[in-house]
């Protein structure tokens, strides 16, 4: 497991790649254990959170045997129980980082560029745990049904780098040294999924009693013993035993923001805290401004005296900031902030657009490939199928290759097709299309950063200039910043 760090940000990619054996077992059952676990509605979102290649998600087992079968075929050798039949790799995110779709795309070019285009797979995007994962099934068989893919020395570190390459386009931050050795799992690495200590548990106690604002210590302290912890305030050191502890934790062990001292100075507004990262993550401030707090409507929602003092300080920072952002692009003007938001929304707007249109026509294009593939290693079966009458028998027997023959035939009639087009025309006519996809993305980033940067000013200025004049005369006003 890979961690990824910037900014305070994680994103986590796994890079072990995980073989499936068939053991002696059929190998559409083997497959058929994998797919059944990853393609779970109700992990999938109803099976929404599945994209495919050269595939599809209700026929990727028989599409993988009868790729094999053609392999046996065109080389001569046949699958033994030792060999690997299809690949599986997962991909985890932090809760909160990323959405399930922008997940699955990124899954999907990962797959695209690891197996370079040469092998089946399908990319299923699991939202049923705190994290988003991606689980990554490769055919072992290529599409020509003549190679199957390597596994060589250090396939999982090559996975690795291909990650990273892709994080950094997507605005994905690379760890500049990952430790060497046996990986560890997603719960190691975030904390997830281990026991929190007594002293972070406590930690976390003293943050929640703070955030309800008491004006004394000795408040503070009642507030704890509320939280269940027993307190002995009559030593040198304050001693604070949560249930099922057997040794109390003295405060100054915490260190930082949790000495006595520090916590009095937080009771006092003397010491501001910022959200915690993480351990050993340094957050630093963006650049680009941020949204004020609206600090009334979170009074309202009961916060503490404490959380409006810092909430002054932290707008008062973003001010200033928004203020700097604007000089320094000459946005002194509020027409020109005005229109310039404007503009960069709607370019914004065009590039998704343009995005939507290249993945319907790479989509379609995907498909038409698979239907080809399909109906050329399904023909003679179907043809046999023919001079055998139509038998139930036959069918029965050959189902899977009848009906892919069947479903491949039907979507030429839809699209009306006389004569098919070859695979390397349509992989020309795709390859094209992908390099203007990832030429979009670079774009749409950039413009996306661009908008929210702008819109943010924007509504900072809006807010400050209906603050300052109580909301009169508001137009008047933004003639200049």
């Amino acid at each position: 497991m890979t961690v990824y760090n910037t900014l305070g940000v994680i994103f986590l990619a796994t890079t072990r790649i995980i073989p499936i054996h068939a053991g002696g077992r059929n190998i559409a059952k083997a497959l058929r254990g994998v797919v059944n676990y990853i393609w779970n509605p109700l992990k999938t979102n109803g099976g929404e959170l599945v994209s495919t290649y050269n595939c599809a998600p209700e026929t990727i087992e028989a599409e993988f045997v009868l790729a094999k079968r053609q392999y046996c075929s065109l080389t001569g050798r046949s699958q033994g129980r030792k060999d690997i039949i299809a690949y599986h790799a997962r991909q985890s995110f932090k809760p909160g980082e990323i959405t399930p779709q922008e997940a699955n795309r990124i899954g999907y070019e990962l797959a695209i560029r690891f197996t370079k285009g040469r092998h089946a797979f399908a990319v299923y995007t699991h939202t049923d745990r705190r994290h988003i994962h991606n689980h990554i099934l490769w055919n072992s068989t290529t599409l020509d049904c003549r190679k199957k893919f390597r596994d060589f020395f250090r396939s999982g570190r090559a996975l690795r780098r291909c990650s990273d390459v892709l994080c950094a386009e997507n605005g994905l931050s690379v760890i500049e040294n990952p430790k060497p050795g046996r990986g560890k799992s997603y719960g190691e690495w975030l904390g997830a999924d281990k026991p929190l200590s007594f002293q972070e548990k406590l930690r976390r106690a003293i943050d929640a009693a703070l955030g309800q604002g008491p004006s004394t210590f000795e408040e503070f302290l009642s507030l704890m013993r509320e939280a269940g912890y027993q307190i002995n305030d009559h030593r040198k050191h304050i001693t604070f035993l949560a249930p099922g502890q057997k040794q109390p934790t003295r405060l100054d062990t915490l260190r930082g923001d949790y000495t006595e001292e520090a916590v009095r100075a937080r009771i006092a507004g003397r010491r501001i805290v910022s959200a915690p990262a993480g351990k050993g993550f340094k957050p630093s401030a963006p650049d680009r401004p941020t949204l004020l707090i609206d600090i009334e409507a979170k009074m309202r929602e009961g916060k503490g005296p404490g959380f409006e003092r810092w909430a002054k300080v932290q707008n008062l920072k973003q001010m200033a900031r928004t203020l700097i952002y604007l000089q320094e692009n000459g946005l002194n003007d509020y027409s020109v902030l005005k229109n310039k938001a404007a503009a960069a929304s709607a370019r914004f707007n065009a590039l998704s657009s343009r995005i939507k249109a290249l993945d319907e026509k790479m989509a379609a294009n995907a498909a038409l490939q698979k239907y080809i593939i399909n109906y050329s290693k399904t023909r003679q079966v179907y043809i046999e199928y023919r001079k055998a009458g139509y038998s139930k028998k036959f069918r029965e027997l050959h189902m899977a290759d009848i009906l892919l023959h069947q479903a491949a035939k039907e979507a030429f009639d839809e699209l009306g097709l006389k004569k098919l087009p070859t695979i390397a025309s349509l992989r020309a006519e795709y390859a094209p299309l992908l390099e203007e996809k990832k030429r979009a993305y670079a774009e749409y980033r950039a413009a996306r950063e661009e908008m929210r940067t702008l819109l943010t000013a924007k509504s900072n200025v809006d807010r400050l200039l209906g603050v300052a004049d109580g909301g009169r005369g508001r137009e008047s006003r933004r003639e200049e910043i």
